[in-house]
């Protein structure tokens, strides 16, 4: 099983950006954790972060027929990318949506989730954990999918 995990703008600035709201662990820490995370349950883990909306909707392209799920955190192209939006959908690759923080307790503006529209689940404001439950689910939707599919006449 490969995973493809996206990490939007600013994140490559964890531990130094509003660290009450982030946390104070830098974006090494956060890949470390998401690798540990996936090596622990099999997956094999590609992991592409840019603060380039362009960059993240080609990533997304690129990962049709390469990849069996998207675990994605577009940051603040969360409320503002139907870009994301459409490629997510174009590829019709199972995602899960993620964010550090709690987006619902936030501005008004972050309640909208273009990205989350194409999401299969979101996990919001667990931190760092929220990308090992947002892995575990993506392993375990694909697995009760595919046990499904190859089950059906």
């Amino acid at each position: 099983m490969r995973f493809l995990i996206i990490n939007g703008p600013n994140l490559n600035m964890l531990g130094i950006r509003e660290p009450d709201i982030y946390g104070r662990q830098d974006y090494s820490a956060l890949e470390s954790f998401i690798r540990s995370c996936c090596e622990a349950e099999g997956i094999e883990a590609v992991l592409f972060q840019s603060n380039h909306e362009g960059a993240i909707v080609d990533a997304i392209q690129q990962s049709y027929g390469n990849t069996d799920g998207i675990v994605i955190n577009p940051a603040a192209y969360t409320h503002t990318s139907v870009a994301i939006l459409d490629a997510l959908k174009a590829v019709a690759i199972p995602a899960v949506e993620v964010h550090l923080s709690d987006v619902s307790k936030r501005e008004s503006f972050r309640q909208v989730s273009y990205a989350g529209m194409a999401c299969v689940k979101s996990f919001i404001g667990l931190g760092f954990e929220g990308y090992r439950q947002a892995i575990l689910f993506l392993k375990g939707y694909l697995q009760t999918r595919e046990a499904y599919t190859t089950a059906q006449p």
